[in-house]
């Protein structure tokens, strides 16, 4: 038999759904999932190994104007990604409006010379499916993509045909990681990441952008982990969200983190969190680049 490997990079507008469909596509949660723009702030590698291949995706930030320094970093993560892939995966939300900043998105695209899959995304939630005919018409006029394939990433629907569309493009090869290797980040990103996605969730307006987490200390042993974490945020009134009244929000976030992570790493946490604020801290240079940035979200 054949074996294939290589690296497949997600590719795509924000909130269309990537982290969503790298979970579906591993069959394990690896990327933080939100319905809020620019979830996810940094390139992640999941490895998927099959009898007949290995596929490396790398998700990345979704492609937006880089209006503050923290942008700038995301977009240069997926400039990174995008730099030498073997396959492009363009996720497409079908139920936005195709828009210049779409197009634009092609354009990066275009620019890694990879064969690139058009993957239509929600396509469960699209009542009307001429609407999907005519925007694979729009994305056909504007590259030749080398298939459109329409998928749910949320139920699963379509992913089977995608993971042979992918198989089918990659070089032959051995595997590049060993069968249990299954991302590049480590522990600490992944607990910050999940401490954020609760934040995510459970906060509004302005302070799920202005969120950032740091794993301040963490101390194993074989039946527990304590987990140190301090949540910045850039003003006053932030922080007063993020506590809550008697501090209930936080004991949430908190409670809800605990859980994840005890699934996670299959034993008893002690998750400790701290609210501080640090004005501006997305156009800080010193915090953004001091601060180790894989393990900070």
């Amino acid at each position: 038999m054949t074996h294939r490997s290589g690296f497949v990079a997600i590719l795509g507008r924000p909130n269309a759904g990537k982290s969503t469909l790298l979970n579906a596509l591993l069959g394990a949660k690896l990327a933080i999932v939100a319905s809020k723009p620019q979830t996810t702030r940094t390139s992640i590698q999941g490895v998927l190994t099959l009898p007949e291949a290995q596929i490396v995706f790398v998700d990345t930030p979704g492609i937006h104007k880089s209006n503050t320094l923290l942008n700038k970093r995301m977009m240069d993560a997926v400039r990174g990604a995008a730099d030498a892939p073997d396959v492009v995966l363009f996720l497409i939300d079908s139920l936005a409006r195709f828009s210049d900043q779409d197009a634009h998105a092609v354009d990066l695209v275009k620019k890694t010379g990879a064969p690139a899959i058009a993957v239509f995304n929600k396509v469960d939630w699209l009542e009307e499916k001429p609407k999907l005919l005519a925007l694979i018409d729009r994305y056909r006029a504007i590259h030749d993509f080398a298939a459109y394939i329409p998928v749910s990433a949320l139920k699963g629907d379509g992913l089977d045909v995608l993971q042979k569309e992918i198989i089918a493009r990659l070089p032959e090869g051995p595997a590049l990681y060993p069968e249990d290797y299954l991302t590049d980040q480590p522990e600490r990103f992944l607990a910050a990441e999940i401490v954020r996605e609760k934040i995510l969730h459970h906060t509004q307006q302005e302070v799920p952008h202005a969120v950032a987490v740091m794993i301040e200390s963490w101390e194993q042993t074989e039946k527990l982990v304590r987990i140190a974490a301090t949540i910045y945020v850039e003003r006053p009134g932030q922080k007063a969200i993020l506590i809550g009244a008697g501090g209930a929000v936080l004991k949430k976030i908190g409670t809800l983190a605990r859980r994840e992570l005890e699934h996670l790493l299959g034993c008893k946490v002690f998750l400790q969190t701290m609210v501080k604020v640090k004005a501006n801290w997305r156009e800080d240079p010193e915090f953004v680049n001091v601060v180790d940035w894989r393990c900070m979200v």
